[in-house]
């Protein structure tokens, strides 16, 4: 075992000082907004922006979940969020395993056809006609999962992933008599989880941050999905007052600012714990060992 030097334990006692102060750096904003979305609109407007409330409140949070409209969005996000990634990961598993098998007729062109769509779309006008007229999705949760099951942009790096993987792995399999099914799900899947755990966290991320296609598509209030119901509430200040007005709160001054904040500590703290429980697929060398000399 080499033994380290004390110039080289100084070099990285040195790296682990900076990257420690690199993220505390990178905390403050979060935990500044954090802590002042729990402070009184009128201390915000006093003392500005703090590290600690200064005049503990909870008004804004008591006007976010005035009513069950934040918890119907919530369950309309989590919904989709799951449904959606799961539908995705799927599909999007299934077509990127079928483009990197080197023996599958066509797969050039498929993989290009899937390419052009990253290059050309239809746009905004073709795209709503498509979705509204004749598959008629609007008003329905699915508009907010099925269109954007598949990403080509994640389906060619997984693609990537799984042709980086020996060929003999799948080939040992098929001569035990397996099909192509079974050596996705039981055999490739298995030995990617760090690529499926990064693939799945992108889709999770773009379906709980959905909002513009409920603008476009969602006219049922029993549908808004968390991110639009918060878009509105940023934007609309009356829209808040309105699904409040039953809330009696002694000496009430109406909390713009804190509610904004509280609204942003809403929206990313579920999906900011999905983090520490995919980090432990984030690492290397999963392969090692999968063939045997």
């Amino acid at each position: 075992m080499i033994k380290e030097s004390f110039s080289d334990r100084l070099l990285i006692a040195a790296f682990y000082i900076a990257i420690g102060l690199f993220s505390v750096y990178c905390l403050m904003p979060f935990w500044s907004v954090v802590a002042s979305s729990f402070a009184s609109e009128a201390s915000i407007v006093r003392s500005g922006y703090t590290f600690w409330p200064t005049d503990f409140s909870l008004e804004a949070y008591k006007l976010i979940f005035a009513d069950n409209t934040i918890y119907r969005a919530y369950g309309v996000t989590t919904f989709i969020t799951l449904a959606g990634t799961a539908m995705s990961m799927i599909l999007t598993s299934a077509l990127a395993y079928a483009l990197s098998v080197k023996s599958m007729k066509y797969r050039n062109h498929i993989a290009f056809y899937v390419y052009f769509t990253v290059l050309f779309h239809g746009g905004l006008v073709a795209s709503y006609l498509l979705i509204s007229k004749y598959l008629d999705m609007k008003d329905t949760i699915w508009v907010l999962i099925i269109p954007s099951m598949l990403s080509a942009w994640n389906m060619f790096l997984l693609r990537n992933f799984f042709a980086s993987i020996d060929d003999s792995i799948a080939e040992s399999a098929k001569m035990d008599g397996a099909n192509d099914a079974y050596i996705l799900f039981r055999i490739i899947l298995p030995i990617s989880l760090p690529a499926i755990a990064t693939i799945g966290l992108f889709y999770a991320l773009g379906y709980w941050n959905k909002w513009f296609d409920a603008v476009l598509y969602i006219n049922d209030k029993d549908l808004y999905p968390l991110q639009y119901l918060i878009q509105r509430i940023m934007t609309n200040m009356d829209f808040i007052i309105q699904i409040s007005s039953d809330v009696n709160i002694p000496n009430f001054i109406r909390p713009t600012m804190t509610v904004r904040l509280a609204t942003t500590v809403v929206t990313i703290g579920p999906i900011v714990f999905l983090y520490p429980f995919l980090q432990k697929y984030f690492m290397k060398g999963l392969m090692v060992g999968a063939i045997k000399g």
